[in-house]
């Protein structure tokens, strides 16, 4: 078993649990015009660190997920077993062959899940250690007992550290996946049971009200009454960058982050990389920040000849802590050489390391001006840029 990424959110989807006796189950009914299940895998499949989401369903629900997830291009669906806990084994055991570092396992029927959440739970994840979302319980406990037509209190319950558990929750993959095939057979009520049974440590962090799981007709009305609300939990803004340099010789070439061999770099106060500050400024413009320049001043020389990628990742922070979280990246350089078709790739990775965020969410493109202009004689190097981000 090779390890080969980062996070995989693994949905449960195999319960047959109906509403009001009907023949669909609740994961494939529709809120707010959208199957539940497809809500859940839309937001993990847009959070920046998952890298894949995979899905667990029934054998008989082949065709209502098919028609839930359409679009969404998921990998082939993972038959799940008798009960929940056989559902994520097997969901487990089909990563072997592509291991992520970490696996989030979410109820599907969970399908309000914040972005804020999920990053928490990543957060808290290490080697030796798991995290879920939990609530601290506010409401004084009862036990009962039935007498009768009703039930009696028999106990009161001390509240004290007491939590509820939520969804996702997250573990180091393989530590989890061991602690699943060593439970197969028990009946335990959730994956953090299973992984302090095996002796897992797991971490609690805030979980949020909105997180709730559908079970029944008043869950139902609940979710399509925050479905029916202002829509979106965040703000989608857009930034657009765009920066020039020419070519200067005895400069190396920085582009994308990268050391590019060609015969001449770009002229500038800093390493002139053209492509990582067009990607600031649309960071920058985003959140309304201003752009490059008002953070790292030409005029000032403690940014002679400092790394873009320095700027890069204030950039991101300034995003970050103005409560977003970035969407989408496009990039696009436009020259007449180098080729950037052979770099593409360690852009990409490197765009996506500086920003600790998922390389799915870059894309870079490049093109020419047909000869024309001062990129067309050759005289230098363009960049623009689009991103993407949600303020939560």
């Amino acid at each position: 078993m090779s390890v080969t990424g980062g996070f995989t959110a693994l949905l449960v989807s195999a319960g047959r649990g109906h509403r009001f006796g009907g023949e669909t189950p609740k994961q494939y009914l529709d809120v707010g015009g959208v199957p539940l299940l497809r809500t859940s895998a839309q937001t993990f499949l847009k959070h920046p660190k998952i890298d894949a989401v995979s899905v667990v369903i029934h054998p008989d629900d082949r065709a209502l997920y098919e028609v839930a997830v359409e679009g969404l291009g998921l990998a082939e669906p993972v038959l799940g077993g008798a009960e929940r806990q056989d559902s994520v084994r097997i969901g487990l055991e089909a990563m072997t062959t592509n291991a992520p570092r970490a696996v989030l396992i979410h109820d599907a029927v969970r399908p309000f899940v914040s972005d804020a959440v999920i990053s928490s739970v990543i957060a808290a994840i290490t080697p030796e250690t798991g995290a879920i979302p939990a609530l601290a319980v506010t409401d004084t406990l009862k036990r009962g007992q039935q007498n009768g037509g009703s039930v009696h209190i028999t106990e009161t319950v001390p509240r004290d550290a007491l939590w509820r558990a939520q969804t996702p929750q997250g573990f180091p993959y393989g530590a989890f996946l061991a602690a699943h095939r060593a439970a197969a057979g028990s009946v335990l009520t959730d994956d953090a049971a299973v992984a302090e049974a095996s002796g897992l440590a797991v971490a609690m962090v805030a979980g949020e009200e909105s997180n709730f799981k559908i079970t029944g007709p008043e869950d139902l009305a609940r979710a399509e009454a925050e479905a029916s609300g202002a829509g979106a939990r965040g703000i989608s803004r857009t930034g657009f960058g765009f920066d020039v340099h020419r070519f200067a010789p005895d400069r190396p070439l920085m582009l994308g982050g990268i050391e590019i061999p060609f015969d001449q770099g770009l002229d500038g106060h800093s390493d002139a990389d053209v492509a990582l500050h067009a990607v600031v400024d649309a960071l920058l413009g985003a959140i309304g920040a201003g752009d490059i320049g008002v953070y790292f001043p030409p005029s000032e020389a403690q940014w002679k000849d400092a790394a873009s990628h320095i700027f890069l990742k204030a950039a991101g922070d300034a995003v970050a802590v103005a409560g977003g979280i970035i969407r989408s990246i496009d990039l696009t350089i436009i020259c007449e050489a180098p080729r950037i078709g052979p770099y593409r790739d360690a852009m990409r990775l490197r765009i996506a390391e500086i920003l600790d965020i998922s390389p799915r969410t870059v894309n870079i493109s490049a093109t020419t001006t047909e000869r024309l202009g001062f990129t067309g004689r050759g005289e230098g190097i363009a960049a623009q840029s689009v991103v993407n981000i949600e303020l939560l």
